[in-house]
């Protein structure tokens, strides 16, 4: 087996190279070639392609402002001032993490961004407006995973004490209450965010840059969210290693408030557990809704017409 995977390999880099050497490019096509065709060529009942897509804003920008009214009803929960210190201290260990890594995904986005340059400029030879439309959709998917990320350590960092508050009360309900609006806050706010700028290069960008915005914006928020979610991975395993070393050297238990590396623990935790699965939540919806529309564009050659109605 392990034989047939190497003359695999080799025989895929040998056609690379002939391809390379060869300067033969046409049989190379990706989400970039693709062109997104008149919607309002494509008629629904007594509307249009144009028109539905135009609603879907609409119902984006609905569940936008949900997630915000979300957001606000849970800011407003009573919470003790001791553990709404406990959380800010917690969010701005957070935001500190969240910043080291912003600095980190935009040196790698310089980098990777030579490579696009070098890849679309000068092996599939596109036109100089077609490479920086892709470099700066990329930005602006970036930029989605990055803010949704910080958005859901924020509303996190905010429900932790809030549940804790309300669990004193000895009522089960505000238990999973509150962490579930804080849930619908960031699902809502992502989701939402994603098909805005989705639909915004479907309806206000022109067709023929459609598959270059699209395919920026699908690598720039795969860049964001695969840093965030390993480097989240990364710190939240080790503070909770550092949390166990304190409780061997102390001799007290991870979760007791007198271990020092309590609040290193639970950095990690939300650092691990909110910033990378939500930037990672973003990515994800993302390239599927990249690939939904490619396989359509790929699959649907014409649009389909409806009968005429007779009379």
């Amino acid at each position: 087996m392990k034989r047939v995977m190497n003359v695999l390999l080799r025989t895929g880099l040998i056609f690379a190279a002939n391809m390379l050497l060869s300067g033969d490019m046409s049989a190379w096509a990706g989400e970039a070639d693709l062109k997104i065709p008149d919607l309002t060529s494509v008629p629904f009942f007594a509307t249009n392609g144009r028109m539905i897509l135009m609603w879907g804003i609409a119902i984006c920008i609905f569940g936008f402002l949900f997630g915000l009214v979300q957001f606000i009803n849970v800011m407003k929960m009573p919470v003790h001032k001791a553990m709404k210190e406990i959380s800010e201290l917690i969010y701005e260990t957070c935001k500190t993490y969240l910043i080291t890594q912003g600095k980190f995904i935009i040196m790698l986005e310089i980098l990777i961004g030579i490579v696009m340059a070098v890849y679309f400029g000068w092996l599939r030879h596109f036109e100089a407006n077609k490479v920086v439309l892709i470099l700066i959709c990329s930005l602006i998917g970036i930029l989605g995973s990055y803010s949704v990320a910080w958005f859901g350590m924020r509303i996190n960092t905010m429900a932790n004490s809030r549940s804790a508050f309300a669990s004193l009360r000895s009522s089960p309900y505000p238990v999973y209450s509150i962490p579930l609006q804080a849930g619908m806050s960031i699902g809502m706010l992502l989701i939402s965010t994603e098909l805005l700028v989705m639909l915004s290069i479907l309806l206000f960008v022109d067709p023929a840059y459609g598959g270059p915005c699209f395919i920026g914006f699908a690598i720039g928020e795969s860049l964001g969210a695969s840093v965030l979610r390993i480097a989240g991975g990364i710190f939240t395993k080790i503070a909770d290693i550092g949390s166990d070393l304190m409780k061997i050297v102390f001799k007290i238990k991870e979760d007791d408030a007198r271990n020092p590396g309590v609040i290193a623990d639970c950095t990690g935790d939300n650092a691990g557990d909110s910033v990378g699965p939500t930037a990672d939540g973003f990515e994800t919806y993302g390239v599927t809704g990249v690939a939904l529309i490619t396989f359509i564009l790929l699959a649907v050659k014409t649009p389909w017409q409806y009968p005429a109605h007779s009379p």
